[in-house]
């Protein structure tokens, strides 16, 4: 029987690497002899990864700085796209601005990045793991923005993967809720009752992991992933 080995780490650009999904992914990726590469707009709780202040919902300003970053480290072999937002509320209630933000940051963000590190990931024939959701497969009411969001996400990484094809590897990650910050900004009403259902980001960053470090010729395409009584899934 053939062994395959698993694929080394190397360059992992992860947006939203300084707190929540992203912050335990870059811990897993240096854990494992990776060089983690944090983008986010808050870079002041990261420590043992190399981090730059971007705005993901600046996409030509994020391209630009991600064909700058990818440059001064030699190339890439990996991005996680983990920076996400959401505005919780009926359509009608949740101001525009606020709406379109989420589509900027969680949809638009993601393929700003993808497209700037397209030609770095080509060259390393590396691998991209965009971060959906469950509600990607499942719409719920007071939730247009963030459905609409990662239904795009899965479309397009769906896409991505059909279009680059023998290229560069393309996993989409959904994941469902998670104990993070991300439930703090939200209304009592859109948080979760308490935390028992949720998983631990750490959980998640493993299987993340799983995806970076498949042997070539092998993918991942999508991976869900969520705690045993999480109601959303199926």
């Amino acid at each position: 029987m053939t062994t395959l080995s698993a694929t080394p780490i190397g360059r992992v650009l992860i947006t939203g690497g300084g707190s929540g999904l992203g912050a335990a992914v870059a811990e897993i990726v240096t854990l494992a002899g990776g060089s983690a590469i944090v983008l986010d707009r808050d870079i002041s709780r990261v420590s043992g990864s190399s981090a730059f202040e971007v705005d993901v919902s600046d996409t030509r300003a994020t391209e630009s700085a991600v064909r700058e970053i990818a440059r001064s480290f030699d190339g890439l072999d990996a991005v996680v796209t983990a920076a996400g937002i959401d505005r919780c509320g009926r359509l009608e209630d949740v101001p525009a601005e606020e709406w379109e933000r989420v589509i900027r940051v969680n949809l638009l963000g993601t393929v700003a990045v993808i497209r700037a590190a397209l030609p770095f990931l080509t060259d390393s024939h590396g691998r991209v793991v965009t971060v959906a959701s469950s509600l990607a497969l499942r719409a719920v009411a007071d939730a247009t923005a963030y459905c609409a969001s990662k239904f795009g996400v899965l479309g397009f990484s769906r896409a991505l993967a059909a279009e680059t094809r023998g290229e560069i590897g393309v996993t989409t990650l959904i994941p469902s809720g998670m104990r993070t910050r991300f439930f703090d900004d939200r209304d009592e009403q859109y948080k979760p009752a308490d935390d028992s259902m949720l998983n631990d980001p750490a959980t998640v960053a493993n299987a993340v992991l799983f995806a970076l470090g498949q042997p070539r010729g092998s993918e991942v395409r999508e991976l869900v992933i969520c705690h045993e009584r999480e109601p959303s899934w199926p």
